[in-house]
């Protein structure tokens, strides 16, 4: 047999069962020794403290990762609260808006209401509905017609002057000719003086024509209604005086007044009872004898 060739133990080494065996022993005793008298915590400190920056490194992804999908679910909120808070904030605000358009009506109907209880003023409250269907004709569509007890004639006012004229009638509705139509006429006087004037529309404006230029009348001057015409009651607020064109040779001065009422705005106006007039007394006739009398005397 030849030994020569065959391995020493030395440079076999350990067999497989050997090695486990030999690993196994070392492992129970750094167990017992750790837990035991500590042996291990120093070099488990001195590890963690090497290993830490690795940690770090290999959590910098996760990390980043997160902040990125945190970053972008908070815009994303944050987008949605902004959203919601921009549609509160319209809802709340046509609220307002339709608060506060509620709140001048109702008002309108209280002055309104004072103002058609008035036993000079008493009248039927309507509601504007809309404007004719030439928007240069400035007429107006009120929701009382001859039902209601108007009829064409009717002055028709707001809670600051006069508006305008009914023209038109149906059984329920009825159109108001308002004073700054081109075709409107409306005796007038001026407050301050008593001064009988003619006050003209031309289409979305007023304006005094034919008055002697020598007129006591000035700027800021307010015009009221005269009543010589039988239609509307005296001293209802129509137009102020804006401007006065006194030209040189002219015979007239041109008067540029403003409408008092809310003819653009007005929601609400009051149709005024016609106007009754005293009736004429009749003339008396000369008795007969009396006339054959004076005809034979010389």
């Amino acid at each position: 047999m030849n030994f020569a060739n065959t391995p020493s133990f030395a440079n076999q080494g350990l067999q497989p069962g050997g090695r486990l065996a030999l690993c196994v022993l070392a492992s129970l005793a750094l167990l017992v020794g750790d837990s035991q008298y500590g042996l291990m915590e120093k070099a488990r400190d001195a590890i963690s403290v090497v290993l830490y920056p690795l940690q770090r490194a290999a959590n910098v992804p996760l990390n980043l990762t997160m902040q990125v999908g945190d970053f972008f679910t908070a815009q994303a909120a944050l987008k949605r609260e902004n959203d919601a808070l921009r549609e509160r904030d319209l809802i709340q605000s046509s609220h307002l808006m339709r608060m506060s358009s509620l709140e001048k009506e109702l008002q309108q109907l209280r002055r309104l209401n004072a103002l058609a209880a008035q036993p000079s003023h008493a009248g039927v409250v309507a509601e504007v509905l809309y404007t004719g269907r030439d928007p240069f004709s400035y007429r107006l569509i009120i929701d009382k017609g001859s039902s209601s007890g108007i009829a064409s004639g009717q002055a028709v006012i707001d809670e600051n002057g006069l508006i305008g004229q009914v023209t038109r009638v149906q059984p329920l509705s009825a159109e108001v000719t308002q004073v700054i139509n081109r075709h409107y006429i409306v005796p007038v006087m001026i407050e301050r003086t008593g001064h009988r004037a003619l006050l003209y529309g031309f289409g979305g404006g007023v304006e005094v024509r034919y008055l002697p230029i020598s007129t006591d009348i000035r700027e800021n001057d307010l015009l009221v209604t005269s009543g010589v015409d039988g239609v509307y009651l005296q001293g209802i607020p129509v137009a102020r005086v804006k401007q006065i064109d006194r030209l040189g040779g002219a015979a007239f001065a041109r008067v540029r007044s403003e409408v008092i009422a809310g003819v653009q705005s007005s929601r609400f106006v009051v149709i005024m009872p016609n106007r009754r007039l005293p009736a004429t007394p009749p003339v008396a006739e000369a008795p007969a004898d009396t006339a054959k009398t004076d005809k034979k005397s010389p």
